[in-house]
Protein backbone atom coordinates (compact mmCIF):
# COMPACT_ATOMS: atom_id res chain seq x y z
CA UNK A 1 0.00 0.00 0.00
CA UNK A 2 1.31 3.49 -1.10
CA UNK A 3 1.83 5.93 1.13
CA UNK A 4 -1.18 8.03 0.62
CA UNK A 5 -3.22 4.83 0.96
CA UNK A 6 -1.80 4.22 4.41
CA UNK A 7 -2.47 7.88 5.61
CA UNK A 8 -5.85 8.10 4.74
CA UNK A 9 -6.78 4.68 6.50
CA UNK A 10 -4.76 5.98 9.62
CA UNK A 11 -6.42 9.25 9.49
CA UNK A 12 -9.25 7.32 9.90
CA UNK A 13 -8.24 5.08 12.70
CA UNK A 14 -6.63 8.78 14.27
CA UNK A 15 -10.10 10.37 13.68
CA UNK A 16 -12.22 7.31 15.85
CA UNK A 17 -9.10 6.66 18.57
CA UNK A 18 -8.06 10.53 19.47
CA UNK A 19 -8.87 13.56 17.63
CA UNK A 20 -12.53 12.14 17.60
CA UNK A 21 -12.35 12.07 21.79
CA UNK A 22 -12.01 15.24 22.04
CA UNK A 23 -9.19 14.68 23.96
CA UNK A 24 -7.30 17.09 22.16
CA UNK A 25 -3.80 17.43 20.33
CA UNK A 26 -1.59 16.17 23.28
CA UNK A 27 -3.20 12.66 22.77
CA UNK A 28 -3.52 13.33 18.84
CA UNK A 29 0.38 13.58 18.76
CA UNK A 30 0.91 10.97 21.54
CA UNK A 31 -1.37 8.45 18.64
CA UNK A 32 0.17 10.08 15.43
CA UNK A 33 4.15 9.04 17.19
CA UNK A 34 2.97 5.66 17.86
CA UNK A 35 1.73 5.29 14.79
CA UNK A 36 4.96 6.45 13.05
CA UNK A 37 7.30 4.30 15.49
CA UNK A 38 4.99 1.14 14.70
CA UNK A 39 4.71 1.26 10.93
CA UNK A 40 8.42 2.67 10.57
CA UNK A 41 10.77 1.14 13.57
CA UNK A 42 14.07 1.69 11.97
CA UNK A 43 13.25 5.67 11.33
CA UNK A 44 15.32 8.03 12.86
CA UNK A 45 13.96 11.09 14.27
CA UNK A 46 15.40 15.03 14.89
CA UNK A 47 13.40 17.45 17.33
CA UNK A 48 12.44 20.54 15.70
CA UNK A 49 14.56 22.86 18.13
CA UNK A 50 17.89 20.53 16.98
CA UNK A 51 17.07 21.23 13.56
CA UNK A 52 16.49 24.77 14.31
CA UNK A 53 19.87 25.36 16.14
CA UNK A 54 21.86 23.45 13.01
CA UNK A 55 19.76 25.50 10.57
CA UNK A 56 21.10 28.34 12.72
CA UNK A 57 24.80 27.38 12.73
CA UNK A 58 26.23 29.07 10.02
CA UNK A 59 29.66 27.42 10.89
CA UNK A 60 28.74 23.55 9.67
CA UNK A 61 27.22 22.35 6.84
CA UNK A 62 23.93 23.24 6.42
CA UNK A 63 21.57 19.22 6.18
CA UNK A 64 19.89 18.71 2.96
CA UNK A 65 15.83 19.11 3.88
CA UNK A 66 13.82 16.90 1.83
CA UNK A 67 9.81 17.59 1.56
CA UNK A 68 7.53 14.75 1.40
CA UNK A 69 4.61 15.65 0.50
CA UNK A 70 2.45 16.59 -2.97
CA UNK A 71 3.30 19.83 -4.73
CA UNK A 72 0.14 21.63 -3.54
CA UNK A 73 1.11 20.69 0.34
CA UNK A 74 4.32 22.04 -0.91
CA UNK A 75 3.45 25.29 -2.90
CA UNK A 76 1.53 26.39 0.50
CA UNK A 77 4.40 26.60 2.46
CA UNK A 78 7.48 24.72 3.02
CA UNK A 79 11.06 25.21 5.02
CA UNK A 80 13.52 27.41 3.61
CA UNK A 81 15.87 25.50 1.17
CA UNK A 82 13.80 22.37 1.12
CA UNK A 83 13.44 19.81 -2.18
CA UNK A 84 10.63 18.70 -3.17
CA UNK A 85 10.38 14.73 -3.21
CA UNK A 86 7.45 12.04 -3.69
CA UNK A 87 6.68 10.60 -0.88
CA UNK A 88 6.57 7.01 -2.43
CA UNK A 89 10.15 7.67 -4.13
CA UNK A 90 12.38 4.43 -4.05
CA UNK A 91 14.91 6.07 -5.92
CA UNK A 92 16.64 9.28 -5.25
CA UNK A 93 17.92 10.64 -8.25
CA UNK A 94 18.69 13.99 -6.20
CA UNK A 95 21.03 12.61 -4.04
CA UNK A 96 23.12 11.63 -6.62
CA UNK A 97 26.55 12.20 -5.84
CA UNK A 98 26.06 13.56 -2.35
CA UNK A 99 28.32 11.80 0.69
CA UNK A 100 26.34 8.96 2.07
CA UNK A 101 26.87 10.72 5.73
CA UNK A 102 25.24 13.50 4.40
CA UNK A 103 22.82 14.95 7.36
CA UNK A 104 19.23 15.07 5.22
CA UNK A 105 16.02 16.01 7.33
CA UNK A 106 12.88 14.66 5.74
CA UNK A 107 9.13 15.75 6.65
CA UNK A 108 5.43 16.24 5.90
CA UNK A 109 2.56 17.06 7.48
CA UNK A 110 3.17 14.85 10.24
CA UNK A 111 6.09 12.51 9.78
CA UNK A 112 4.49 9.64 8.27
CA UNK A 113 5.07 9.83 4.98
CA UNK A 114 8.52 11.09 5.87
CA UNK A 115 9.42 8.11 7.84
CA UNK A 116 9.04 5.74 5.04
CA UNK A 117 11.51 8.07 2.94
CA UNK A 118 14.11 8.23 5.61
CA UNK A 119 13.56 3.97 5.98
CA UNK A 120 14.58 3.94 2.42
CA UNK A 121 17.10 6.41 2.34
CA UNK A 122 18.62 4.39 5.16
CA UNK A 123 18.38 1.94 2.71
CA UNK A 124 20.15 3.00 0.25
CA UNK A 125 22.54 3.73 2.80
CA UNK A 126 22.67 6.89 3.71
CA UNK A 127 23.85 6.96 7.63
CA UNK A 128 22.66 10.10 8.52
CA UNK A 129 19.02 10.84 7.38
CA UNK A 130 16.43 11.60 10.08
CA UNK A 131 12.69 12.54 9.70
CA UNK A 132 11.42 15.82 11.24
CA UNK A 133 9.47 14.66 14.53
CA UNK A 134 6.19 16.39 14.14
CA UNK A 135 6.96 17.52 10.82
CA UNK A 136 5.72 20.79 9.19
CA UNK A 137 2.92 20.93 11.73
CA UNK A 138 4.71 20.54 15.28
CA UNK A 139 7.62 23.27 13.21
CA UNK A 140 4.87 25.49 12.58
CA UNK A 141 3.27 25.40 15.71
CA UNK A 142 6.39 25.84 17.64
CA UNK A 143 6.56 29.34 16.09
CA UNK A 144 9.16 28.45 13.12
CA UNK A 145 9.43 30.08 10.10
CA UNK A 146 7.96 28.44 6.75
CA UNK A 147 8.72 29.89 3.19
CA UNK A 148 6.59 30.11 0.03
CA UNK A 149 8.19 31.70 -3.27
CA UNK A 150 11.90 32.62 -0.83
CA UNK A 151 9.17 34.58 1.47
CA UNK A 152 7.91 33.89 5.18
CA UNK A 153 4.47 33.06 5.38
CA UNK A 154 1.90 32.25 8.06
CA UNK A 155 0.10 29.17 6.11
CA UNK A 156 0.42 24.94 6.21
CA UNK A 157 -1.31 23.15 3.93
CA UNK A 158 -3.33 21.06 6.49
CA UNK A 159 -3.79 17.61 4.62
CA UNK A 160 -7.58 16.77 5.68
CA UNK A 161 -9.59 17.79 7.94
CA UNK A 162 -8.92 15.46 10.81
CA UNK A 163 -4.54 15.63 10.67
CA UNK A 164 -5.45 19.73 9.95
CA UNK A 165 -6.72 19.55 13.71
CA UNK A 166 -2.90 18.65 14.17
CA UNK A 167 -2.65 21.79 13.09
CA UNK A 168 -2.76 25.57 15.10
CA UNK A 169 -5.94 26.69 13.52
CA UNK A 170 -4.45 30.21 12.77
CA UNK A 171 -2.04 28.56 10.62
CA UNK A 172 -4.35 26.44 8.56
CA UNK A 173 -4.08 27.87 5.04
CA UNK A 174 -7.85 28.07 3.80
CA UNK A 175 -7.45 27.54 0.13
CA UNK A 176 -4.30 26.06 -1.22
CA UNK A 177 -2.50 28.07 -3.70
Amino acid sequence: MHAFSRLIVLSALLSVFSIGTGCGQDLGWSAVDGMIARSYPEARHLAPDSLAALLADSARAQPILLDTRPPEEYRVSHLQGARRIDPDATAFPMLEGVPKDTLIVAYCSVGYRSSGVVERLQAAGFTNAYNLDGSIFRWANEGRPVYRNGQPVEQVHPFDAVWGQLLDDRLHARSPR
